[in-house]
């Protein structure tokens, strides 16, 4: 990065409105001691205030860049001046894209719900993956707004091209309806969804109830992230069906086998010892601390944590 896209700080000087900057002064220099260490690269941000809670959540193409505006103390709103006197450190996740930012703050603003966040607090913003369960036969949907219904809720997602593929993906995989409770009830032969083999056809009794509370159980699993063992299972029903000669139930439980072998082809990294760990990571030098952070869920690693204290002088 040149110098020429760095933010360049001014002096400390008095915010307008106010006679002196003594108020804003030790949040200002805070937040400076955490960007002077902060990447160019997109991440998720956290204002912490005196008391450990977590003020503000944002995220940024460039962390050093967006960090850097609350940094030179000027042109900001009422409510920012006032979450800036308060934040005592930052807590800071490196990500790899900003889409990857964009969805690690929208889950960490819903489940934070900082102070001065007022946006995605309403799980009204990114569109969801539902499985309603309030029904005998359980179906699945796209969805937005409050949740309303009984059911199990996966993302959000970036856009809904991201929800329609994998929409796609499990109807081929899995075969789990998507018809409305009312559609549902009416029909009297299987619909066009059955004919490209995108749905198990409940509605007409072509599934068992337990083979298809089968399906939406291994649907959980994909969603949840427990593909290896699904897949290892599926996998052995598959040979099992095909030493029957059910060359038909074999072929269906090989394409769901595909899209979960998509799926943890797609992962950074699959630690086999374990499926949930919390890594630290620390490293003193000339009187400073760094912790690096990692976290896994699922077997999957989430981000790269950078926590920035505050200055010295401030944690005495």
């Amino acid at each position: 990065m040149s110098s020429a896209d760095k933010p360049t700080l001014p002096p400390l000087e008095a915010l307008p409105g106010e006679e002196a900057p003594k108020p804003a002064l030790k949040g200002i220099e805070a937040i400076r001691d955490a960007w002077s260490r902060l990447p160019a690269k997109p991440g998720v941000y956290r204002m912490i205030g005196a008391d450990g809670e977590v003020l503000y959540v944002g995220k940024a193409k460039s962390l050093k860049n967006r960090v850097g505006q609350y940094a030179q103390g000027r042109a900001h709103a009422n409510a920012i001046h006032r979450m800036i006197r308060e934040t005592v450190s930052m807590e800071v996740i490196v990500t790899a894209t900003e889409t990857e930012a964009l969805l690690l703050e929208t889950n960490m603003i819903k489940r934070l719900k900082p102070r001065y966040n007022v946006l995605m607090r309403d799980d009204k913003s990114f569109a969801l993956i539902a499985i309603r369960t309030d029904h005998e036969f359980a179906a699945l949907q796209k969805h937005r707004g409050a949740k309303n219904f009984k059911g199990k809720f996966y993302g959000p997602f970036a856009s809904a091209q991201a929800v329609n593929r994998t929409l796609n993906t499990l109807q081929k995989a899995f075969l789990l309806r998507t018809c409305t409770d009312a559609s549902f009830s009416n029909r009297s032969r299987p619909c066009m969804l059955y004919q490209i083999k995108r749905c198990a056809a409940p509605c007409v009794g072509l599934v068992s109830d337990a083979e298809y509370r089968g399906l939406v159980q291994d649907s959980v699993d994909f969603l949840e992230g427990r593909s290896v063992e699904l897949q290892d299972r599926l996998a052995a029903e598959m040979r099992e069906a095909a030493d029957k000669l059910e060359f038909e139930h074999a072929a269906r439980l090989r394409n769901r086998i595909r899209a979960l072998a998509s799926v943890r082809a797609a992962q950074g990294i699959n630690p086999s010892t374990f499926a949930e760990a919390d890594v630290f990571a620390l490293h003193q030098e000339g009187g400073q601390s760094c912790i690096q952070v990692f976290f896994f869920r699922a077997g999957q690693k989430l981000g790269q944590p950078r926590l920035f204290p505050a200055p010295p002088e401030r944690r005495k």
